[in-house]
């Protein structure tokens, strides 16, 4: 049977994987990480079928190649560097760096492993391959599809009547229905709404003459986690500090709750306050995490009018807008929306993701201020963070 690709460009990924792997290129070519699939849904079920297709598409994928055109895209970016892209002319994905099994009971296991400044870019390929064949060999997708149209046309009616009144980038890659979906979904909500700000995909900002967005996510401040010389509780610190060494003040929005937020905001001081134009959130109560951040702003005599708070944890468009009138008067605020946007169907989305759990053979967490986002291989070294994080916050606060 013919092979219908999934992926069919390298752009098709979130901006923020080229962002965190251009400082990679530059400060840490000695790191290597292994990564793990998890899909958090109960009784999620896949079969050989779908194992076999998968599989395929991986081998599709890792055939790809950066198109001149694409990688004349990434130089007009204005924070990606030309030896950054130059690397990206020869790098591609490697076969060998993935492992796929399947257990007896139909739990997918993917693993991949190898230097990170390539095994990194794997994740959102990977997602949206497992994402894709599950739902097209589960269901029926036109009948997936049908509903999101129709869910699709009263978001856009309602953001056009006023009921939805807030700015928002796509930020639905790797949990989308389809790679088809997800253009549908963006083209219309740039060319039929006031509200859409950009897509964090690549591919379609490229497609669509919109901005990508996106700064560094997880993994990123994690990473340090592996390197000998980086205490534990000081991670945020020394991510930060390579980041603004990068970036040189550009692309300047932080990543509070890798390690807590609580955490964070010890190591967000005067210069970063300063430095970084906003902060993402990603777990734990929205409000009392705005009202946190404006304090920790107010604390150092900082407008909070002039800083943009940007949330991303599970968003619909209801609870965005009410985190939107609750902030605006407040402070910056933006969303970034992804299942909700690229994947809301008739069927329960998957809640899948590949977390980075191993750095130079040594393990890595995050510690969320969301219990259940927790993912660790050692529970050990997770129990060791955790009090390394709680003596220094003990210690400084």
């Amino acid at each position: 049977m013919k092979l219908n690709p999934i992926v069919v460009s390298l752009l098709d990924t979130d901006l923020y994987k080229f962002n965190m792997d251009q400082v990679i290129f530059h400060k840490h070519t000695d790191l290597c990480g292994q990564y793990y699939f998890k899909c958090r849904n109960e009784g999620i079920v896949f079969t050989p079928e779908m194992v076999e297709e998968i599989i395929a598409q991986i081998d599709y994928l890792c055939a790809l190649r950066f198109r001149k055109e694409e990688l004349d895209y990434l130089r007009s970016i204005r924070f990606i560097k030309k030896d950054y892209v130059e690397f990206l002319r020869l790098w591609h994905p490697i076969r060998d760096y993935v492992k796929v099994d399947l257990s007896e009971k139909g739990e997918l296991s993917v693993v991949v492993d190898g230097p990170l400044f390539s095994a990194m870019q794997f994740e959102i390929y990977l997602l949206e391959i497992i994402n894709e064949v599950y739902f097209r060999m589960n269901y029926d997708y036109e009948t997936l599809r049908a509903s999101a149209q129709e869910k699709l046309n009263a978001k856009i009616k309602a953001m056009n009547d006023g009921t939805y009144t807030f700015k928002f980038a796509e930020f639905g890659c790797r949990r989308r229905l389809s790679r088809e979906w997800e253009d549908v979904v963006v083209r219309r909500f740039a060319a039929e709404t006031q509200n859409c700000v950009g897509t964090s995909n690549v591919f379609l900002a490229m497609k669509h003459n919109l901005t990508p967005i996106g700064t560094y996510a997880h993994e990123f401040v994690q990473m340090y986690q592996g390197i000998d010389s980086i205490p534990l509780a000081y991670t945020n610190y020394y991510a930060m500090k390579d980041w603004f060494g990068e970036y040189d003040g550009d692309n300047g929005t932080a990543l509070t709750d890798t390690i807590t937020t609580d955490l964070f905001l010890l190591d967000f001081n005067r210069s970063n306050v300063n430095n970084y134009s906003g902060v993402r959130h990603d777990s734990g109560d929205p409000y009392e995490w705005g009202e946190k951040i404006i304090n920790h702003y107010k604390k150092y005599g900082v407008d909070p009018k002039t800083k943009l708070l940007l949330f991303s944890d599970s968003l619909d468009f209801d609870r965005a807008q009410e985190l939107y009138d609750y902030f605006c008067n407040k402070t910056k605020v933006s969303f970034g929306i992804g299942t909700f946007v690229s994947n809301d169907t008739c069927e329960e989305p998957l809640n899948i993701v590949i977390k980075l759990q191993y750095v130079n053979d040594r393990p890595v967490a995050k510690l969320s201020d969301s219990p259940g986002k927790v993912m660790c291989k050692d529970e050990d070294y997770f129990k060791y963070l955790k009090s390394s994080v709680e003596f220094r916050l003990n210690r400084e606060k």
